[in-house]
């Protein structure tokens, strides 16, 4: 039974990355900024299959300061590193959302590598990958990179700068500690509670009768269990050292797409979905342009197979009105 450290786990994706642990038999120690919280991630997570008795910790540390990682780390066998800043609006400064998000991967590193833990599974995103130059006729794959100085939105910029700043710092100071990348697509998949991702709330907006973008708006899709599951291969696989994972389960989806979907599934519940985004006359925006990207190194490396997109949307949807988050 190993220990594993997983970061930010009230979030969505750490939530999963949990339950998923425990499962497998792991202890797990988990971060929160504010202990106050611990009460209420236990009750989720035991409504949604963890028991009272697990071997689960809780400890205080934010990114944003140097107090609680040694005594986070200490003592542990892997960490998986999912917490980052993820702004609800886009600041007027982009620094506001790049430092915080480069210098709390630089502070958990760090105090990984002074505590001699051998292994790391960093989340990183798309947005890492796909904003940089296009090349027509191929997806884009753990090759690509976004560009850093390119005019992207700060969210993008800084998954980019903060994974660029983790493959260096494990190249000149990490003194043997070995990473592993995970950069998943959009997450889809259930939640837990209400603390879910953005995507999620693409969901709740067509569910609600909202038009969240531009109906041909297309980005990749991943079940937040199978970002969890690949973190869990990428943490226990000596072939996954010095990799970068994309996670997605095919083909980018456009908002249409998605409320199709959810109205074939739906029947009278989504009687409120905007007609616009149903309706196939309503003219695609000008220079759209899907970013697809490959799962295929995932896949054959790690012997990862995610459930399709669909799943994904349809268990997002079904969680949202299961926990009456839709109004």
């Amino acid at each position: 039974m190993s220990t594993v450290l997983v970061t930010g786990g009230t979030g969505f994706l750490g939530s999963h990355c949990i339950l998923q642990l425990l499962r497998d038999g792991h202890k797990v120690r988990t971060t929160v900024r504010d202990l106050g919280r611990e009460r209420q991630a236990r009750s989720t997570l035991e409504a949604n299959g963890a028991a009272k008795d697990a071997p689960l910790s809780f400890v205080a540390a934010d990114l944003l300061s140097d107090n609680g990682w040694m005594e986070a780390v200490s003592g542990c066998d892997a960490v998986l590193h999912v917490a980052s800043p993820f702004p609800a609006t886009q600041p007027d400064n982009a620094d506001d959302v790049i430092i915080p998000a480069r210098d709390g991967t630089l502070r958990v590193l760090r105090a990984v590598r002074d505590a001699g833990v051998g292994r790391v599974v960093l989340t990183s995103s798309f947005a890492a990958v796909g904003y940089g130059r296009q090349h027509p006729g191929r997806d884009f794959d753990e090759g690509d990179w976004t560009e850093e100085d390119a005019p992207n939105a700060p969210y993008i910029r800084s998954k980019v700068v903060a994974e660029r700043a983790a493959w260096d710092f494990v190249a000149r100071e990490g003194n043997g500690l070995a990473l592993s990348v995970v950069n998943p697509t959009g997450i889809f998949g259930p939640a837990l509670g209400a603390d879910y991702s953005a995507s999620i709330a693409m969901v709740k907006a067509i569910l609600e009768g909202q038009v969240p973008g531009p109906p041909d708006m297309a980005f990749g899709v991943v079940d937040v269990r199978d970002v969890a599951d690949l973190h869990l291969r990428a943490m226990l696989s000596p072939q996954a050292v010095g990799e970068r994972f994309i996670a997605v389960a095919g083909p980018a989806l456009s908002l249409r797409d998605v409320a199709r979907l959810l109205s074939e599934h739906f029947g009278d519940q989504t009687d409120r979905i905007s007609t616009s985004l149903l309706d196939a006359s309503s003219s695609a925006q000008e220079g759209t342009q899907p970013r697809n990207s490959s799962s295929a190194k995932a896949r054959r490396l790690l012997d990862w197979s995610p459930r399709p997109a669909s799943e994904a949307i349809l268990a997002s949807a079904q969680s949202l009105v299961r926990l009456g988050l839709v109004i």
